[in-house]
């Protein structure tokens, strides 16, 4: 939103300057570690070990085989929470690890 004398909105400004460092996809990416704990519990974030994004394929380093077979069988639900927890298309695939 324009102003007089080309001024710009705080917001708008702020905004431009996250575009422009590429800061709003480091922020998705976290706000996704930040969702599987929050969506799957304690006891699951507990054995996980660590979570990576690599483009839009997230691994998931766990630390018991029951558990990743058990949550293989719910990786199109948990694509889709993930990427509604974040409001943007940002996993295409989740790897089990």
């Amino acid at each position: 939103m324009k102003r007089k004398n080309n001024q710009i909105t705080l917001g708008d400004a702020l905004e431009s300057l996250m575009d422009q460092y590429q800061l709003n996809a480091k922020i998705n990416e976290i706000k996704i570690y930040e969702s599987w704990d929050q969506m799957l519990g304690v006891p699951i974030a507990k054995h996980t070990v660590s979570k990576q994004l690599f483009g839009t394929k997230l691994l998931i380093k766990l630390d018991s085989a029951a558990l990743r077979s058990e949550l293989s069988f719910s990786k199109s639900k948990l694509i889709k929470s993930l990427n509604d927890a974040v409001g943007v298309e940002m996993i295409t695939e989740i790897t089990f690890s």
